[in-house]
């Protein structure tokens, strides 16, 4: 029996038009994120049709970023666990935890503003729950080893370090602020108890790690 002949490449094109409708849904909602379906479409360069075919109404485009934002992020974690062994000092370790989720709050800084309206708080919750438990699990760490403070119990204080660095993505979103996570690692270590030259000594020295690892990559 013959194979269907053309089927591939419709497979292959629906995979492009869907990742495609992705990334300019990812641009055109941090412009403006009650920006239309029919607008997205046109700005996908796909008709209304295709669009619709891949997400049949805005609640399952939003719900594919979602996954794709958790899907990112979990794979940040996972890539920036290597540097959080007992013999890196806490502070660097939560330097590290910071510049790798960065990157993906960057990307997917659009789904901050529509969270509690769009996704609902449970849904959030569900995507950030891998990055607040290990975020916890460092500040903990470093509590018990005296490099940050202990005015809050770890998860608390955790959860408030998340709230200054989704302001500061807001912040950046809205163009007031340029940062690489340079800026928001040393903040958060000054918030978490580190000295503030302490505190840029160590996102010094793991951002500079960092880019011999990027470059030996290249």
């Amino acid at each position: 029996m013959s194979k269907p002949v053309g089927r591939v490449p419709q497979r292959s094109n629906a995979r492009s038009n869907r990742a495609r409708i992705l990334a300019t849904a990812r641009d055109e909602l941090g412009r403006n994120p009650d920006v239309t379906l029919e607008e997205l479409a046109r700005a996908s360069g796909v008709v209304r049709r295709t669009l619709f075919g891949h997400f049949p109404g805005r609640d399952a485009l939003l719900e594919a970023l979602a996954e794709e934002a958790s899907d990112a992020l979990r794979g940040a974690l996972a890539a920036g666990a290597k540097h959080f062994g007992p013999d890196e000092p806490a502070d660097r370790a939560f330097a590290y935890f910071v510049f790798s989720i960065w990157p993906v709050g960057d990307r997917y800084r659009f789904l901050l503003v529509m969270a509690r309206r769009d996704l609902g708080s449970e849904r959030v919750a569900h995507v950030l729950a891998p990055a607040r438990a290990q975020a916890t699990a460092l500040l903990e760490r470093g509590q018990r080893e005296g490099v940050f403070h202990e005015f809050l119990p770890s998860a608390v204080l955790s959860a408030g370090l998340e709230a200054m660095t989704v302001a500061l993505l807001e912040e950046t979103n809205a163009g007031t602020l340029e940062d690489d996570g340079t800026r928001t690692a040393v903040t958060t270590l000054i918030a978490a108890g580190v000295p503030s030259e302490r505190a840029r000594a160590a996102v010094d020295a793991v951002a500079a790690k960092l880019m011999v690892e990027a470059t030996a990559a290249e």
